[in-house]
Order: structure tokens, then sequence, then C-alpha cells
């Protein structure tokens, strides 16, 4: 059974073979030192043959000795902080647990997972207390000896001191570092023993992504926008696979983000990669994103017969629909977590990679960011516009709900185009944002009572009696919920359409 997760907040010091310790007990809040602990520490590393996770500041190892014997994953946070994720040692040492294979997935795919080197320590702990004996943090005094299991093999020692905060306060950390400032010693450059063992064959981070400036190229816009999203798509991952909640609602919000900037900004791009790119996000949104799909519906049906009186209330239709709506969410879970395993996913993966390491500009990409993404930022508002006008907005119950659907999906788009303009139009492109999403949501309320009110035809289809009177009122309330969605949505437009951004 996997262990507990917690998060862990330490800095790590460079110091020489000879040094002597610093003085702990003069650090704020600590009374007093623990005696020292000596430890024994023996740890093997996996990664895959190129490295996936040390590249991304991953570390996952099996280590016997100490007090905590067992796997360790240990996910980036924030500078010095990690998310760490134990399990117990098992009976195969070259095996790993399968929930700790299952939160790194995203990042090795479909490749294997093995040994890549191994750090042997001796160290000496002292534990530093506060007057009432909390204990605030531990010191290592650490003496690695590290070897590669890469070719060419490398092997290399050396020593290293570790504050890791237990109950203290982070601020304990500032103080060290400026009480080691002191005595010449620094925080290491490098985030983990690992990336210090693994030497030469540590591999590079990536390239930054360019920063959107007015006069800079637009081609920045795009680039940024779609590395946040996909950084987001990749930390949502693993909180589908455990059933995290949100995770499936945050994957897919990612997928379609990178899926509508490609569309909205695709004079800047090879037409041909961003349209398989664009076809491969939708099949992922819709696939892993059924399950959600199901749930929210379940759970609007249900909110709306908790707030009906018994008595209007007959049958057993909300039974009903919970076994019904819970089993086909429980089925698209399944068919969704077999796609976050396919060869299809990981190629999609690879493919976004590639695409924001190597990024097929066209000419356009490289013309000044403000008149460019303005002029597309524009294209996209007189689309929504143009659709909007095509509805009878004096008439607005006549509309068709499939045409108010593409309006929605319309608004989405614009809203996500503001959304990535925001560092070159600031409030401009903010105020358009927050525009469109007020129109997405309000049609998301009349769509999603579409939706219910096909699902309570279905269910009624086979009902009598008693259920399917419940089954009439509950798509009459849901029928009445879709007319105030849209006279909504035709009040929000008539009193505050979205506004043009100034870029000429």
């Amino acid at each position: 059974m996997a262990g507990p997760e917690t998060l862990e907040v330490e800095r790590k010091y460079d110091v020489g073979a000879g040094d002597e310790l610093p003085s702990l007990a003069a650090l704020p809040g600590v009374d007093r030192v623990g005696p020292p602990e000596e430890e024994s520490l023996d740890a093997v590393y996996f990664d895959t043959a190129d490295l996936a996770l040390a590249a991304r500041g991953i570390t996952l190892r099996r280590r016997t000795g100490g007090r905590d014997a067992g796997w360790h994953l240990k996910l980036p946070v924030a500078a010095g902080e990690r998310r760490e994720v134990t399990d117990a040692l098992g009976d195969d040492p070259g095996t790993v647990p399968a929930r700790l294979r299952e939160l790194v997935r995203v990042h090795t795919r479909d490749r294997d997972l093995m040994p890549v080197a191994r750090l042997q320590t001796r160290r000496t702990v002292h534990r530093l207390f506060a007057a009432d004996g909390t204990a605030l943090a531990a010191f290592s005094d650490d003496r690695v000896d590290a070897r590669t299991f890469l070719e060419p093999a490398e092997h290399s020692a050396w020593r290293e001191w570790e504050l890791e905060l237990i109950e203290g306060p982070r601020r304990l950390l500032k103080a060290a570092d400026a009480a080691l400032a002191a005595t010449g010693h620094r925080p290491s450059a490098l985030p983990s023993k690992l990336a210090r063992g693994l030497g030469g064959h540590y591999p590079p981070g990536s390239a930054p992504v360019p920063v959107p400036e007015p006069e800079g190229p637009a081609s920045a816009v795009l680039l940024t926008y779609l590395a946040k999203q996909l950084e987001a798509l990749k930390r949502h991952d693993p909180g589908v696979r455990e059933d995290a909640p949100d995770a499936v609602h945050q994957l897919r919000v990612a997928a379609r983000r990178i899926r509508s900037a490609l569309a909205t900004f695709r004079p800047l791009t090879d037409a041909g990669t961003a349209r398989t790119l664009r076809s491969e996000l939708q099949w992922l949104a819709g696939t892993v994103g059924a399950a959600r799909d199901n749930e929210v519906m379940q759970d609007r049906l249900l909110r709306l017969i908790r707030a009906e009186p018994p008595d209007a209330l007959l049958g057993e239709v909300g039974r009903r629909i919970e076994e019904h709506l819970g089993a086909v969410a429980e089925d698209a879970r399944a068919v969704g977590l077999a796609a976050l395993d396919s060869d299809r996913y990981f190629r999609l993966l690879d493919a976004l990679d590639v695409f924001l390491a190597e990024p097929p500009r066209t000419e356009a990409a490289e013309a000044g960011a403000r008149r460019t993404v303005g002029k597309l930022l524009a294209k996209e508002r007189k689309r929504l516009v143009r659709e909007v006008e095509a509805l009878d907005v004096d008439s607005p119950g006549t509309s068709p709900d499939a045409a108010l659907h593409e309006v929605r999906k319309s608004a989405k788009r614009l809203r996500y185009a503001a959304e990535a303009a925001v560092p070159i139009f600031g409030e401009q492109a903010a105020g358009l944002a927050r525009a469109a999403e007020e129109i997405q949501e309000s049609l998301g309320d009349h769509h999603d009572s579409v939706v219910s009110r096909e699902v309570l035809r279905g269910l009624a289809a086979g009902a009598t009696g008693a259920d399917a009177f419940t089954y009439g009122r509950l798509h009459a309330l849901e029928q009445l919920a879709g007319e105030q969605a849209r006279a909504s949505f035709f009040r929000t437009w008539q009193e505050a359409p979205p506004e043009p951004v100034r870029w000429k």
C-alpha cells in the first residue's frame, strides 16, 4: 500500500570536505540542538534511458537505511519545495510500485524505468528544537558517494549540508541562508543529490519560452500560452489517474485551450501540424472528459430533485438517475483511463513537446505582436458578432438550441484568445476575456439544460405512473432553466457586448 504524501521544504548547501559545522543553536527560534544521529543510506534512482524525470527535476528512488526506508517519489512544487510520495520497499528492488509509475506516466510515457544511479550516503543528523520541545528542522551533514549506471559510467563524491523543515517556519530557512552565507556557504545550484551524481549525464533544462512583447514577434504570444497550458495538462494528468477532484475538468480545459489557440493563431504556424494537433486534442478532451460530463449531469439533476418539495416528487426517479448516470460515468472513466495509457496519447504529448521545442513558424509569426495579434483578436470577435446577429435577437425564444451552442463555442474561443493576448494588451484583453466568459457561462447553463432534457427524455421513455410524472416535472423545470439562461445571454449581449481591443 502506498504511504503518505508530504511537502518537503529544504535547503542544500555546498561545503568543503573539512568545513566545520555551523552554529545551529544561534538560529532564531532554536532553543537546543539534539545529539548527532548516524545513518547509512543506500539509494538506487530510477529514470528512463533519456532521463525524462531528471529533466523535469523529478527524482524516483528506492532507499534502504535511515528512518524512512522505502520508495520515494519527489515532484517539484516550487524552489526548495517538493511533494514527496512514498511506498513500501516491497520484495522486488527492480520493480517500481504501480502508483508511483502512474504519477510520472505523463513524463515517462511508454518508456521503461530503469536504474540510472546509486548514491550511498553517510549522514549525521542534528535535530533543532524549540523551547517547548517542538522539532523545528533536521540538519544533515552528508558525505555522498555516487555512481551512474549510464554509459559512460561516472563516479563522484562530495559533502553537502541539508536543512529540512519539520514543524519550523519557512523563515528559519532564510535565517539559515544568511548565517551560512556569512561563513561562505551558499545554497546548492543543483536541485538534488541525483542532479549532482549524474554529472555529465544530467540533462539541460528546456529553453525558456520567449516573453511576449508588443513590438516582439507574434509567435511569442502563441508559444507562451501553449507552454502554460501544456504544463497544466501534464500537472493534472496524475490527478485524473487518481480520480482527484476537478482533475478531469482542468486537464480537459487545458487541452481545449491549446486546441483553441492553435485555431486562432493558425496563420503563425504550419497549418498541417496545427490541424493534426487540434484533431488529437479534440479526441483527448472528449474521451477523458466524458466521465465528468455524466458526473456533472448527475449532480445537476440530483440538485434539482433536492430543491423540490417532497410531495411534488413521485416514484424513485432520484435513485434511477443516480444509478444510470453513475454507471455511465464509471464506464466512461475506464475509457478515459485507457486513453491516458494509450500510444495515441503518448504520441500527442511527444508532438506537443516537439512543437514547443521546434515551433514551425510562418513568416507572419515574426511580425510585430501588437498588430498581428490585434487583428486575430478582432477576427475572433467579428466571428462571434456574426453568429449572434444571425440569431433572432428580437424574439430570443425562437433561437435554435444548436445555434446558441455555436455562439457559446465562439465565445469560448474568443475568451481563450483574449487570455493569450493579455501580455500584449493588458486590461483591454482581460476585459474582453471576462465579457466572453460571461457569455460562455450563460450559454453553458443553457446547453446543460438542453442535455439534461435529453437525458430525462431517454430515462422517461420506459417509465410509467409516478416515475413518468416526476420525469415530466423535471423536464419542465429544466426547460424553464434553459429559457432563463437564454434570456440572460441576450440581456448580457445587449447591455455589455465584448468590446474590441485597440491595436492600431
